[in-house]
């Protein structure tokens, strides 16, 4: 892929889990490959995780496991109601939905009481329960609907006494390890013991942690759930009805905000394309929905049903990149307020003058060498309007660098030595020869020299690729292949890989 601005994380289901059809969300835009295990087998997760990596095999995946919400399972049959209408939830697994609907989490019988207000299907379903009876909560309906397979169950003003880490987190942390995933989503996040606890699991650096920021206890933590996390997710749906849908916009300025400062990349989900699930074109609102998230500085935008089960799915990945694209253009205008990086030391005071010297100088790509992906990430979350080359040799980290905005991740099949700076002029030589850097090239590169714990983003070189081609005596450059194209996904083996395919 290259440096898309915003980039667009995209569901994989039913509609779009095909070699041609992935290949065509590619080109449409698509930056991350997301799966739900919320919904299918372990068997068909492999099986798409495997598709996709055959297909786009430097794709990011993300795997995003059920964590602590709670859904009804999956329904033989779909119960309809109206208002008024009685409607028997059970923690008996036993039941199909003709009678009783079952729900994922077994001890909801024993957490709510009478009086209590149940929503289903990201609060558009509305129940009061009126009666606990064994391990059956008996409900009214508020309102006419249907009540469908593995759809999300909230309780708000109830304290859940879910398990922090459940049996099928851990059965899905195996399989993201197993697949070797670049993220796993976790869901209900409210505090950095729950961070830590899945990276446990891990074991590893990889699969990196996305948090989803779903209710209110994850809001009052959220500066610690940031730091814990590799990435956060604000999950719009849950969060409105474990909130209010009053504060919903409020409270995502407020997580892109924290999570900029800390340069941690933010996905902004649920519904911003909903109406494309059976329409060809979006609505006003959902265009303007994009475009404030944008302009807010969101990392990346997600589509879910539009492209796991709707009609339109190239339709509204296309859609999207050409709202997101139009946003950044127009920030690009906007009159430029600096904004001096938090805390003190030697990182944020390169980070400054690296910003200011991108505003100054017709510089035209950055190139961030890292082993962390720090310099990489706090650039981005700058919004910088050049392009960043995040070149680092641990493969898995240059591939989730792409879900930062404004940046390409590249995996270089070199050492990047700590004892010395020789590295630098290979991997710009390198990407000289990939075709990522040009002869008309004026660079910054940047990263840690001669690191030590605690040591990053040290150092800043700017340099005339005219300049370096003419002191090394290069030969002229063979020109890169089309992002997307077969050539482009034939190449992935070379020297340095590119870090996604779009």
């Amino acid at each position: 892929m290259d440096a898309a601005r915003t980039k667009i994380v995209v569901t994989i289901g039913p509609a779009t889990c095909e070699r041609g059809t992935l290949v065509a969300l590619a080109e449409a835009g698509m930056s991350a490959a997301r799966l739900n295990a919320a919904h299918a087998d372990p068997d068909w997760h492999r099986a798409a995780i495997a598709l996709i990596r055959s297909t786009l095999p430097n794709m990011p995946v993300l795997l995003d496991i059920p964590g602590r919400k709670i859904r009804t399972t999956h329904l033989l049959h779909e119960p309809r109601f109206a208002a008024g209408d009685r409607i028997v939830l059970t923690t008996d697994p036993s039941f199909d939905g003709r009678m009783k609907v079952p729900v994922s989490y077994a001890n909801l019988h024993q957490d709510v009481k009478p009086g209590d207000i149940i929503l289903a299907d990201d609060g558009t379903l509305r129940f009061e329960v009126e009666a606990v009876q064994g391990p059956d909560i008996v409900c009214r309906a508020a309102g006419a609907g249907v009540l469908r397979s593995r759809k999300g169950i909230n309780v708000p003003l109830v304290n859940l006494n879910t398990a922090l880490v459940t049996d099928p987190d851990c059965e899905m942390v195996a399989l993201a390890c197993e697949t070797g995933v670049d993220f796993i989503g976790v869901s209900f996040v409210e505090s950095d013991d729950h961070v830590r606890a899945i990276r446990a699991l891990v074991g590893a650096k990889a699969p990196r942690i996305l948090a989803k920021i779903e209710n209110q206890s994850g809001l009052d933590h959220l500066g610690e759930i940031i730091d814990a996390a590799d990435a956060i997710m604000i999950d719009r749906g849950d969060l409105s009805v474990e909130t209010s849908l009053e504060t919903l916009v409020i409270y995502q300025k407020r997580i892109i905000d924290s999570a900029r400062e800390r340069g941690k990349p933010v996905v902004v989900a649920t519904e911003m394309l909903h109406s494309m699930l059976d329409n060809e074109f979006p609505t006003k609102a959902e265009v303007a929905d994009i475009t404030n998230a944008v302009l807010d500085g969101c990392s990346a935008t997600m589509l879910s049903g539009e492209t796991a089960i709707g009609r339109y799915p190239v339709a509204a990945v296309r859609t999207m990149r050409r709202v997101a694209d139009a946003a950044f253009q127009h920030l690009q205008t906007r009159p430029h307020t600096p904004r001096r990086s938090s805390g003190s030391g030697p990182p944020q005071a390169i980070e400054d003058a690296i910003a200011m010297i991108l505003r100054e100088l017709p510089v035209t790509k950055v190139v961030a060498i890292t082993f962390s992906g720090y310099a990489a990430r706090m650039l981005s979350a700058r919004s910088v309007a050049q392009p960043i080359l995040a070149i680092s040799s641990d493969q898995s980290l240059a591939r989730a660098l792409n879900l930062c905005s404004g940046v390409e991740g590249i995996h270089f099949d070199g050492a990047i030595v700590r004892g010395s700076a020789d590295h630098i002029k290979e991997c710009i030589r390198q990407l000289y020869e990939m075709g990522k850097l040009n002869s008309n090239d004026l660079i910054l590169v940047t990263g840690a020299v001669y690191p030590r714990s605690g040591t990053r983003m040290n150092t800043i070189q700017i340099h005339r690729l005219t300049d370096l081609i003419e002191e090394f005596d290069w030969p002229p450059a063979a020109a890169s292949p089309e992002p997307g194209s077969h050539a482009a996904g034939a190449n992935a083996g070379a020297a340095i890989a590119n870090g996604s395919s779009k």
